[in-house]
């Protein structure tokens, strides 16, 4: 066990990308567990979008990150020792972490779950933890996949976007559309994971290829990405379709004030329905959904893909790739 510990604090807010500037490495004494708490090594990291979103001095679902507080996030930590019945020496966990070694479990509102048996700690951050569960309850819940719909999702060889196109293809989608940056990322989601087509972004005219792959219009559209992208699939909505406001990453590292989506009447025509959603509305039902999902991928009929980085240290530049593109599925950082 290290005798000191790390911790990644928020040095100043980002203007943009995170730099060098933003997070700071500061070292201090391993925290000691007091009654009914527990002491966990961390394992892993769970690098998701939202953490940009609550390094700036906004409002949201969760306070910001204060300055000089240790960046927030999800993640694995193993039990090294306990004051508690609840946890036990070398159970893993699964809660909000930080970017640091140690975390202090305790009973009451930081209290961590303990991963079931089996299930290896990537998975459980991927398919079987946040972004899984946004996938599912997003498709499901949020926009109501259809037998026979034409699904398009932006962000496709994302964490969550990758696994949105599987489960609509579980759940009958008569045509998968996704929407990735590079030819790499394209062929992917199309020879991996069984999306029917693919739009790449970065080399082809989205709404040009939209009214080519989808000329009756988009049933549902699940959107990671927001602006430009968002606005050419509101013009092809069909009558009655659907959007899924999950996340806006085109969007986060803005410097000015971001604009709304120019095609939004187009909701009028169609009489569509544009619904955004929070995954800790659903945290009750994640039993259901990870039963559900075990099942899929024990059969094989879907994949987990994750994008492993090395070091507590690099933990901001994990966080950049997924606003230039660089990760394929899931990034996680193995402190």
């Amino acid at each position: 066990m290290a005798d000191r510990n790390r911790r990644l604090v928020l040095a100043e807010r980002p203007s943009g990308m995170v730099d060098h500037a933003t997070v700071r490495v500061e070292e201090g004494d391993i925290p000691e567990p007091g009654a009914g708490e527990a002491l966990a090594r961390v394992r892993f990291l769970s690098i998701d979008p939202t953490i940009r979103t609550w390094m700036d001095d906004a409002p949201g679902y969760l306070p910001p990150i204060g300055i000089d507080e240790v960046v927030r996030g999800g993640g694995i930590a193993e039990v090294v020792r306990s004051n508690s019945d609840r946890y036990a020496p070398g159970q893993l966990l699964f809660g909000m972490t930080g970017w640091q070694d140690y975390v202090i479990a305790d009973e009451g509102e930081r209290s961590m779950q303990g991963l079931p048996d089996g299930v290896p700690p990537t998975i459980a951050l991927g398919l079987f933890g946040i972004t899984g569960m946004t996938a599912y309850f997003g498709l499901i819940d949020v926009g109501r996949v259809q037998e026979g719909d034409v699904v398009v999702v932006s962000g496709a060889a994302g964490a969550t976007g990758s696994t949105v196109g599987q489960i609509a293809k579980l759940k009958g989608a008569s045509r998968v559309i996704g929407i990735a940056g590079g030819p790499e990322k394209c062929g992917w989601i199309a020879d991996e994971l069984g999306f029917d087509a693919t739009i790449d972004y970065k080399g082809e005219d989205v709404g040009a290829r939209l009214r080519e792959l989808a000329p009756e219009g988009i049933d549902l559209y699940f959107d990671n990405v927001g602006g430009e992208i968002l606005d050419a699939c509101l013009a092809q909505l069909a009558l009655r379709g659907r959007v899924v406001l999950c996340g806006a990453i085109s969007t986060y590292n803005d410097r000015g004030a971001t604009t709304g989506p120019a095609n939004y009447r187009n909701l009028i025509v169609k009489r569509g329905r544009m619904e955004g959603f929070l995954i800790l509305d659903y945290l009750d039902r994640f039993p259901q959904a990870q039963a559900e999902m075990a099942g899929w991928l024990a059969s094989g009929r879907i994949k987990s893909s994750e994008h492993v980085v090395e070091g507590l240290e690099r933990a901001p530049d994990a966080l950049n790739m997924l606003f230039t593109g660089a990760n394929t599925g899931k990034v996680i950082v193995q402190v």
